[in-house]
């Protein structure tokens, strides 16, 4: 009697284990790098604030920036770089000093920071973000 070995797994199935566990770990892991909600701002509010921008990022998800207003400094949260492009609102009309008119909801939670619907900067036309 011969004794039995254990047959060795295939390459095969040692990458299908692989991209099993990849999958799994991608699932697992996603919701903590999921893009945040909408529901974070209310959308029952809507504010209009004028101000100077002081900063701006152009970066994906979302551009921001930062308004100085006549009651705070804003953070508001704007559309992606590729949606704000292709609307006609480039990196290089988000300079500091522009003065930005935004229409949009407050944070829940954040009474500094608002989601913008639409944004005018000084001169210019009304650029929809949503």
């Amino acid at each position: 009697m011969h004794p039995t070995r254990p047959h060795p797994a295939s390459p095969a199935a040692g990458t299908v284990a692989r991209l099993a566990t990849a999958v799994l770990l991608l699932l697992a892991t996603g919701g903590a790098a999921a893009h945040h909600g909408w529901t974070e701002y209310d959308a029952g509010r809507t504010l209009t604030v004028t101000g100077a921008i002081l900063e701006s990022g152009y970066d994906n998800p979302h551009g921001v920036v930062r308004v100085k207003a006549a009651d705070r400094v804003w953070r508001v949260v704007l559309a992606p770089p590729s949606r704000m492009e292709s609307r006609g609102l480039p990196r290089a009309a988000l300079k500091p000093g522009v003065t930005a008119t935004v229409v949009g909801y407050p944070h829940r939670k954040d009474a500094q920071e608002m989601r913008a619907e639409r944004i005018t900067l000084e001169g210019g036309q009304p650029v929809e973000l949503r």
